[in-house]
């Protein structure tokens, strides 16, 4: 078994011309598959060819970021969604709502979560959330819209063990990255109550990197911090950390039946 970074960036031009030796130095710490969410229109080529690049390594999502979410929203959501009878998409995401830097686009947010939610719906396919000062209003849209379609993870999870609970009452699993190595997140805490069985790892680099790297560039290789801190909240082996985690990613983005088993 290896470990699967399931949320990372590695088409931005952060890495440019340097995918090949972070992906190899990755490999070194039995990091060995990368599931890369999409942010909007101009990232989604980029995406796709990486994937291209590297079959069995790297893995396309598709989705509206919701920080891309502007005016003309509907017109990108349907360019999109065109892409979906081109390429085999394993997410959609990233989707969500941010409120963040601004709350005056609130209703297309909300709109365009709903959207690529039915998207997901109907092509049998996982959600990836993103949320950020918007819990409330993400969750309120995931309760309506729950039945048995819907399934999917909250990327980055930092909230509250209340919030926790919610998530994984609708099936939902916790996306978990460096902020777990950060002091005073408290999120050990937390994370020390939730079930090992619903959470996956993620770095979501080039951003939030762990300790000691807080502050720079993320990097692929340093999903192993974030797994090792796991090991330790949770009182196990890496080895048994990792049979799980892949079992959790595999079944969430490859329904098992997609298993693959060339690169173990």
């Amino acid at each position: 078994m290896f470990l699967i970074d399931s949320h990372i960036h590695l088409y931005l031009k952060d890495f440019k011309s340097e995918v090949n030796t972070l992906i190899e130095e990755a490999q070194d710490h039995n990091i060995k598959q990368f599931l890369l969410p999409n942010i909007d229109l101009s990232s989604i080529d980029d995406v796709i060819s990486l994937c291209k690049q590297y079959p069995k390594t790297c893995y396309p999502m598709i989705g509206l970021h919701p920080c891309s979410v502007k005016k003309n929203y509907l017109s990108n959501l349907e360019k999109l969604e065109k892409k979906m009878k081109l390429t085999k998409f394993i997410a959609i995401g990233e989707i969500g709502i941010d409120l963040y830097w601004d709350r005056s686009l609130i209703e297309e947010q909300k709109n365009a979560f709903r959207i690529q939610i039915k998207w997901a719906k109907k092509h049998n396919l996982p959600i990836v959330v993103h949320c950020r000062n918007s819990f409330d209003e993400i969750y309120k849209i995931l309760e309506e819209e729950v039945d048995e379609n819907l399934h999917g993870v909250l990327h980055c999870f930092g909230g509250t063990l209340e919030q926790a609970n919610k998530l994984l009452n609708l099936n939902f699993y916790l996306g978990i990255g460096g902020v777990l190595t950060f002091k005073n997140s408290n999120l050990d805490s937390i994370i020390k109550k939730i079930p090992l069985e619903k959470i996956i790892i993620e770095t979501d680099a080039p951003y939030l990197a762990p300790d000691p790297y807080r502050g720079k560039r993320n990097e692929p290789k340093y999903l192993y911090l974030i797994a090792k801190k796991l090991c330790e909240i949770k009182n196990i082996s890496m080895t048994q950390l990792t049979m799980q985690l892949y079992k959790n990613t595999n079944f969430l983005f490859f329904n098992e039946k997609y298993l693959i088993s060339d690169n173990l």
